[in-house]
């Protein structure tokens, strides 16, 4: 099923997008402040997050929601959310340390330390999780994302559900506080950028 946006089409993504999900991504998010944390070195940086960030794409297909935006004309995926429905438990990735430890290579210290921060700040009552928003590069700023997002949360308005998201920079967590959510708490990496937890209550609908 399709979701006509403006001139874009948003739609329901299948697990024989994965390769494309993950270049996206990976596009999208291999240079954001957490990524040169975890790598510091732009070459090794652009090397090894495809096979990063492909864990996580998996996982959404797997046990998530994942949503695109693709260009009604030519239909060329530009944008993606990754989303999970934290109301009831799922698994964990399979394999997930030795998978990681092989795609984060130097970083795998760091990523675990990243592992750890995030997961101490998630809140533990029933929410739909943005794991990632990610908008194609010379794409960005067309609102893309907010399109993403409103699909979602019309979903979770109506449902009564909460979100909850890790923004990694300033200018995302403005996007977000302009979508609803708001500051829980702020997250510190060691010698690295800053993160905040961001909450979204359910709004009422008219």
């Amino acid at each position: 099923m399709t979701y006509a946006i403006q001139e874009l089409v948003i739609r329901h993504v299948s697990p024989f997008d994965t390769e494309e999900i993950t270049d996206l991504v990976a596009a999208a998010m291999w240079d954001g402040p957490v990524a040169r944390w975890l790598h510091p070195d732009a070459a090794e940086r652009r090397r090894l997050s495809p096979g990063y960030f492909e864990i996580f794409v998996e996982y959404a297909l797997q046990y998530g929601e994942v949503y695109s935006t693709a260009d009604a004309d030519d239909g060329r995926m530009c944008g993606v959310a990754l989303w999970f429905p934290l109301t009831a438990m799922i698994p964990p990735p399979m394999d997930y340390e030795r998978r990681v430890k092989e795609a984060s290579d130097t970083a795998f210290h760091r990523v675990q330390q990243l592992d750890a921060a995030l997961e101490g700040e998630h809140p533990l009552d029933p929410h739909h999780y943005l794991a990632f928003l990610a908008v194609r590069p010379g794409r960005q700023n067309e609102g893309i994302g907010s399109a993403l997002l409103d699909r979602h949360h019309s979903r979770l308005d109506r449902a009564g559900i909460p979100a909850y998201l890790e923004a990694n920079d300033p200018r995302n967590r403005d996007l977000y506080l302009r979508h609803g959510y708001q500051v829980r708490s702020v997250i510190e990496l060691p010698d690295g950028p800053p993160l905040w937890s961001m909450w979204r209550a359910p709004m009422g609908l008219s």
